[in-house]
């Protein structure tokens, strides 16, 4: 299972390049954070694979090796630590670890799972993806010479917000359970907020905490299924 690219012309990293030759597996369920995830891996050289969800996730891990996994929490079938957890108990260790999250208490979490490190989304600046990264990286993954700091911000297509809010108003048009709310709650308030919609985060963090209160949510849901209707039928959603 290789975890460089092998049809890569120059499989060691340069410093405009820093992370060629290495190959990020993300698993992370929203397309717009995922296409954030894209451009920060083309930028910076790395070859991305990504899987939506743990079972996707583990069937990429049994086929090869990447050389680094970055691991969003809140997956539509389980929480992203046990895949840590998992990761970091296996032989022989993938280098390096991440998880990341738009919420401020999962960090953490994630480090008690095992992780090396942790970027908080929304994950659009260059210098910081590189970094966090690279200061994991053993000696000889490492560029030589001087490396400018690229302080570029990444802009993640805005049709694949447009993708999150119909893979939104899909779930609540499935009988509601509980671990479905939850899963809404904390999906919406994430992305809302790595995209900049001020107003649907907020509605996403009201639902999460009427869940946290066990107090009745259907106006909540309601809320949120109406203003995921209107971005869609914006066509343009930010």
């Amino acid at each position: 299972m290789q975890d460089q690219d092998p049809f890569s012309p120059n499989r060691y990293p340069t410093p405009s390049r820093p992370l060629l030759g290495l190959t990020v597996l993300v698993v992370e369920d929203s397309r717009f954070s995922c296409d954030a995830m894209r451009l920060l891996c083309l930028r910076s050289g790395a070859r991305i694979r990504r899987a939506d969800c743990l079972r996707s996730a583990r069937r990429h891990l049994q086929v090869y090796r990447p050389s680094v996994v970055i691991i969003d929490l809140g997956l539509p079938d389980g929480s992203g630590a046990e895949l840590i957890d998992e990761l970091n108990r296996t032989a022989p260790r993938v280098g390096v670890i991440l998880g990341t999250s738009g919420d401020d208490m999962a960090e953490s979490m994630c480090m008690a799972a095992g992780a090396n490190g942790f970027l908080p989304k929304p994950v659009h600046s260059l210098a910081a993806f590189q970094e966090t990264i690279l200061k994991h990286l053993p000696a000889d993954r490492q560029p030589t010479g001087p490396r400018p700091l690229n302080d570029k911000i990444i802009e993640p297509d805005p049709i694949a917000y447009r993708d999150d809010m119909a893979h939104v108003a899909d779930f609540l048009g499935e009988d509601l359970n509980e671990l479905t709310l939850d899963y809404v709650a904390q999906f919406v308030t994430g992305v809302a907020r790595s995209a900049g919609d001020l107003e649907l985060a907020e509605a996403g963090r009201a639902l999460a905490e009427c869940r946290s209160g066990k107090a009745p949510s259907r106006s909540h849901v309601a809320r949120i299924a109406g203003m995921v209707q209107e971005r869609i039928n914006q066509r343009v959603a930010i």
